[in-house]
């Protein structure tokens, strides 16, 4: 018997989940063998830099089994699952975890699941953020922009000149294009890789950003985040967010994102609780370990 983590991930998705999936490989490959599986072969390559021991890429969701054995036990943090697929999953594995950021989720039958939403038998209601993100950092970076790890249309260079009043540092997308940062040249103070990822996002004293995760591990970190919710990205964390008191900003404008600014500056934001110890002890129990 062998474990599993899969996470989807992609240049038209970010790396929100594998920031959390990072979370929680590091913490359980202390005491047994897990092979994270990554739908993207470019960030199963990098994932070592990550602090993971075992990572393979897989083409899509249904080959699994072509990597896993019947009875094996698996964490699964997509939303590519539907009935179909849940159905088969739950029977192929002898304990099948999901991860779920959806408010209206329903807990199949046969899984397990972590959610920030539900609670009940089988449950575990958590927030997963990396250990060292509550370690706070100075807050030598005014403002910070993150507009996500992935941008495949383009669409903070069409927008670029709503931010370029603030005088923004901008944090780089691992999935950005090549040279993409040349366009951005003139509307932000400085430019930083997405290799800095990390120490930018715990050094931003406001961290505007599209990136749930990242809003999450600002937080953590006694940041000021503001959410800005893309078109193109799920609104499953709005709900969260009010109740955490981060400010989010519905539309694009350059009014919105100066009044969300404005707003952060004396917003009084909810304390966010370390959830990882929850769920490391939710999958021990779960798995039996």
């Amino acid at each position: 018997m062998r474990y599993f983590y899969y996470v989807h991930t992609g240049h038209r998705i970010g790396l929100d989940r594998f920031h959390r999936a990072v979370a929680i490989v590091n913490e359980l490959q202390k005491e047994i063998e897990i092979t994270l599986l990554c739908s993207d072969f470019r960030i199963a390559a990098e994932a070592k830099g990550y602090g993971i021991k075992r990572s393979v890429g897989v083409d899509v969701v249904r080959n699994i089994p072509q990597i896993a054995h019947h009875g094996d036990k698996m964490i699964f943090d997509s939303a590519e699952a539907n009935p179909v697929l849940l159905d088969d999953m739950t029977h192929f594995f002898s304990s099948f975890i999901r991860v779920s950021d959806d408010p209206d989720e329903v807990k199949h039958d046969n899984e397990f699941l972590i959610s920030p939403y539900l609670d009940g038998d089988g449950i575990c209601n958590a927030v997963v953020i990396g250990e060292h993100y509550f370690k706070p950092l100075p807050k030598t970076i005014p403002l910070t922009l993150f507009f996500g790890d992935d941008d495949y249309e383009k669409d903070l260079e069409k927008n670029q000149a709503i931010f370029k009043s603030l005088n923004a540092e901008l944090l780089m997308g691992f999935y950005h294009f090549l040279g993409y940062e040349k366009s951005l040249r003139e509307s932000f103070s400085t430019i930083h890789e997405c290799e800095k990822y990390d120490e930018i996002i715990r050094q931003s004293n406001i961290l505007i950003t599209s990136s749930p995760q990242a809003a999450l591990q600002s937080l953590a970190g006694g940041g000021k985040p503001i959410y800005l919710q893309r078109a193109d990205y799920s609104k499953d964390f709005i709900p969260l967010f009010k109740v955490l008191s981060i400010p989010t900003i519905e539309e694009l404008t350059q009014e919105g994102v100066k009044n969300g600014v404005e707003m952060a500056k004396s917003n009084n934001y909810h304390k966010l609780e370390k959830g990882n110890t929850k769920v490391i002890e939710f999958i021990r129990k779960t798995f039996n370990l």
